[in-house]
């Protein structure tokens, strides 16, 4: 961010800093919080804790603000990232990219909440005397979209072979589909906003042919990575282009925001253009004449109502259907097994039962019979807390899926987390990445008792390598973190893989300089940890 444009910045994050302390009050008012003034980030969240301990739990907090479970998570979600982003501001001070981009979602996030719970008044306009400016964000979404495609068909030049690769992701079925809605030798025009920026974000097709344009670049360090940066901006730009083509006008703070993203992705991929690394320009995709956008949001419209919208968010990774299969195969392998094992078990049972039994009437005297089955009575026991589980959670109002404990998990709402568990449910390491720097989280700690629930195949790889960037940015190897990476990840094949990680980046610290010395000491750190 330039030195010029600071004090316009410093103008509107300061202003979204006041929406967030007016909204605050009120919000708290509604959760039996009296606050004479709103305060920082940190502050709020910290009275949102206490909201939630003197209500019992999240569900109840949600209640209160009308909001579902997800969208409870994604609230705490949003006030997490400003708090982190913005620990501590004073008046004047300059304003990052990333924080000012912080404070926009949070306040488009107030934006939803007061239309979901009516009794809430703030204001939340950045400025009541400007209008947003629609046809720029029109512009913006379709210069994006054209930028995938452009993207997609640079590393796939050839149509057919992207059609063979296509359908090797996502299935015959689905090619067919975009084929359909397709332009004519344009496989790419027939797929959702979604779809594209899914082919973008997967980690194995990023990894591939697009992290050498957004890699090494100074923008999309919102998040961790770049690659869940751009995954999470692609989401919310998916969100206005629904709204759009919903014939729905953003507000101020959506087109502001779309604006930073569009900056943000734009950005490497134009700086690509200039040293001639790819042929796609974006600004010359942002240049265009009314009659070609109106025909470019007429056709994305008509494909929209023929699918029934892009309802669905933009996920991390594609589910192949080599997969898919191979995952169905395991687990009836797995059932197998374990009926298998249980028959052995029942025999067993039943032996050990018959010589208890015969032991008893040889050594005791008659008694009248009354027999008891212990076993089957513990089965039984086991059986109703599963259902127990089960039933609070559905008198609480939440859905048994593994999207609201994944939001249980990430909030801290151990009981409602614990219930799943009971209920059988499994979860993935994967989850915990977000919410790991918290050392006092008590779900995180709860969840290791349920460790044989843990059904991520290979977790180790992508928690170290997001704990890896979190010490990179200052974070500490905490005693939770530590706790997960001996619980997951001290295996000799992983101990081995790490130790050699931590070879090669102490020879690259040997040549570097103070950044290569800082990744050095990380591998070591997490090698430590794990031998």
């Amino acid at each position: 961010m330039t030195r010029s444009a600071q004090p316009l910045v410093r103008v509107n994050f300061e202003i979204c800093l006041g929406i967030i302390r007016q909204a605050a009050v009120e919000i708290l008012m509604l959760l039996n919080i009296h606050a004479a003034e709103g305060k920082d980030p940190r502050w709020f969240l910290e009275q949102l804790e206490v909201a939630r301990l003197n209500l019992g739990n999240w569900a109840a907090v949600a209640r209160r603000l009308n909001l579902n479970d997800a969208e409870m998570s994604q609230f705490t979600i949003q006030l997490r990232h400003l708090q982190q982003q913005v620990p501590g501001y004073e008046s004047g001070q300059d304003v990052s990219t990333n924080q000012m981009i912080a404070a926009l979602r949070f306040v488009s996030t107030l934006e939803q909440l007061k239309e979901k719970q009516p009794l809430l008044h703030y204001s939340t306009a950045l400025d009541s005397h400007a209008d947003a400016p629609q046809q720029e964000a029109k512009k913006q979404i379709r210069a994006l979209e054209l930028m995938m495609r452009g993207l997609i068909n640079r590393a796939w030049p050839d149509q057919s072979q992207l059609l063979h690769h296509l359908k090797t992701l996502f299935g015959a079925d689905k090619v067919r589909r975009w084929v359909k809605m397709s332009e004519k030798g344009d496989v790419l025009s027939g797929m959702l906003f979604s779809e594209l920026a899914l082919l973008l974000v997967d980690k194995k097709e990023y990894a591939r042919h697009y992290a050498g344009i957004f890699q090494s670049a100074a923008s999309l360090g919102f998040l961790i990575e770049p690659r869940k940066t751009l995954q999470a901006f692609l989401d919310d730009v998916r969100q206005y282009r629904n709204a759009l083509l919903s014939e729905q006008p953003l507000t101020l703070t959506q087109t502001t925001l779309l604006d930073s993203y569009f900056d943000e992705i734009a950005s490497p991929v134009q700086r690509a253009y200039s040293e001639g690394r790819t042929s796609v320009n974006p600004a010359a995709l942002l240049a265009v004449d009314d009659s070609a956008l109106t025909e470019f949001l007429d056709y994305a419209r008509q494909k929209n109502d023929m699918v029934g919208g892009d309802i669905f968010d933009v996920r991390s990774g594609i589910d192949r259907p080599e997969k898919i299969n191979a995952r169905s195969q395991e687990e009836r392998r797995q059932l197998i097994y374990g009926a298998l094992w249980g028959a052995v078990g029942i025999v067993v049972i039943t032996i050990a039962i018959g010589a208890l039994m015969i032991a008893g009437e040889a050594t005791a005297p008659p008694a009248p019979a009354k027999a008891t089955n212990i076993l089957s009575a513990e089965a039984s026991s086991q059986h109703t807390t599963t259902t127990n589980a089960r039933d609070v959670l559905a008198s609480m109002g939440i859905r048994w899926d593994e999207n609201s404990l994944r939001s249980a998990i990430e909030r801290d709402d151990s009981k409602v987390a614990r219930l799943f568990l009971q209920g059988g449910m499994e979860w993935k390491v994967s989850w915990t990445e977000q919410v790991l720097a918290n050392d006092n989280n008590q779900t995180l700690t709860m969840l290791l008792n349920y460790r044989p629930q843990m059904n991520e195949l290979k977790p180790c790889r992508r928690m170290i390598t997001t704990i890896g960037h979190a010490m990179a940015q200052g974070e500490p190897l905490n005693a939770l973190r530590k706790q997960y990476l001996r619980a997951f990840c001290a295996t000799p094949a992983v101990v081995k893989r790490q130790k050699h990680e931590m070879e090669l980046a102490q020879q690259r610290e040997l040549a570097g300089g103070d950044i290569e010395k800082k990744w050095a000491g990380i591998q070591k750190a997490i090698y430590r940890v794990i031998e």
